[in-house]
């Protein structure tokens, strides 16, 4: 008898292991209860990097006479600096916005924690800059929106102890629903206003009405990232360094031909790229390249087919994108085969967004696919030093994270690859 029940129990447990993961089910939108405050409190406070040693502060005050300063110190409530921005504000329909300020501070020491306070007055707030060597720590959700999952998302972010967040696209959902920005900036000011958050648009940024409303308005004049500093025309993309790091990010809802300013700005800023200094190379942005979902099948295939040649002529290490509300990632791939010196790509819009998951793929799942799940989650992508990098994704398993995916990553710097891409990259960038 006890031989039968230790047969059953071990039958059972197989039988449990073997079963497929079953995902928790969605959860509401977050409420934000009405909480007044001072029309001069600093309010949707993040951060950003902008330019070498520099980083910008962006906040929003109700009160249209309220400062665009920054003091700053090393030191708790002792602020040594102060840095005086601009201020913008727009106005949608029926919607005006706040002040929104955006003040540039620096140079600023590398891998320090800062204090900081916005306007002259609130709550004080502490910012922490990135390392200017291995290893970093990059955090990866895109998709986020402000959901019950969201805030899971944020949780596990939060817990990674990262030195810099990549958003490939959609953040707040606002959809037309400018408060909605405002919430969105709420929701994530304890995690955006201590480490740089690094984003790019998604067509829940687009907001366009013919004849009466821009799109990406809202977006701009609420995020902006340092396309001035490199060199770009358009907030829609930009590049910047971090620790050894080139990071691109483009716009997949902005001009990408080979006649496009996108394109040629691209060809700009990878002429410039020196792999001895920035030996890993990243490209984010929101349409994903390689999918194998049901979900927005083919959305990308143009600007693939633009851009794809340039980025492998290039030696693009990684690419992430969002917009699929799932996980994949694929083989280091170009050209829609697999290619030893192709560029890893990595869909993550599963950030915790309010319209669910993409559950169904395309069977059987292509070549260059070796990893796919649809859960919320996020990305940790370690760059232990100039070669090496260890990628993981955190599946939201209820409120814990889950490792579910995990791989090395080994750079093309020293591989052999760029060497025989460069007559290749040069040719290109040659090209009018």
């Amino acid at each position: 008898m006890e031989t039968k029940l230790v047969l059953v129990i071990v039958v059972v447990l197989a039988v449990g292991a073997a079963a497929e993961y079953v995902r928790p089910p969605p959860r509401k939108t977050i409420h934000f209860p009405w909480d007044p405050k001072p029309t001069s409190y600093p309010q949707q406070v993040h951060i950003s990097l902008a330019g070498d040693k520099h980083m910008r502060i962006t906040w929003v005050t109700s009160d249209k006479h309220s400062p665009s300063v920054v003091e700053y110190g090393t030191s708790s409530k002792n602020y040594t600096s102060r840095a005086e921005g601009e201020s913008t504000s727009y106005s949608y329909l029926l919607y005006t916005s706040g002040k929104i300020h955006h003040t540039v501070i620096g140079p600023l020491e590398d891998n320090k924690l800062y204090f900081y306070r916005c306007g002259r007055e609130g709550p004080e707030f502490q910012l922490k800059t990135p390392p200017s060597q291995f290893p970093v720590m990059l955090a990866v959700a895109g998709d986020l929106g402000q959901t019950g999952w969201t805030k899971s998302t944020l949780d596990h972010i939060d817990q990674c102890k990262y030195d810099l967040h990549l958003l490939p696209g959609d953040l707040a959902y606002a959809d037309y629903i400018q408060h909605r920005w405002d919430t969105f900036g709420e929701l994530v000011q304890p995690l955006a206003s201590s480490r740089p958050w690094m984003v790019t648009q998604g067509n829940h940024e687009k907001e366009n009405i013919p004849f009466f409303e821009d799109r990406f308005v809202s977006y701009n004049s609420r995020w902006k990232m340092p396309y001035e500093e490199s060199k770009s025309s358009s907030n829609l993309y930009y590049s910047f360094d971090v620790a050894g790091i080139h990071a691109i990010m483009l716009g997949s809802y902005t001009d990408y031909d080979e006649s496009s300013d996108q394109y040629n700005w691209l060809k700009a800023d990878l002429s410039k790229v020196d792999r001895e200094k920035t030996p890993w190379l990243l490209v984010l942005f929101h349409v994903p390249w390689y999918n194998s979902n049901y979900a927005h099948q083919g959305e990308g295939d143009d600007m693939m087919a633009a851009m794809e040649p340039l980025l492998h002529a290039a030696g693009v290490d990684v690419v992430f994108a969002g917009h699929v509300h799932a996980y994949e990632r694929s083989v280091r791939v170009f050209n829609g085969k697999p290619d030893p010196c192709g560029a890893v790509h990595i869909t993550i819009g599963d950030g915790g967004n309010k319209e669910g998951l993409a559950h169904k793929y395309l069977d059987p799942h292509p070549e260059w696919s070796v990893f796919r799940e649809a859960s919320f989650g996020h990305g940790e992508l370690k760059i232990v030093n100039s070669t090496h990098a260890l990628w993981s994704w955190h599946r939201n398993d209820d409120d814990e994270p889950v490792r579910s995916d995990q791989i090395w990553i080994t750079s093309l710097f020293g591989s052999g690859c760029l060497a025989e891409k460069g007559h290749e990259l040069r040719e290109m960038l040659m090209q009018p």
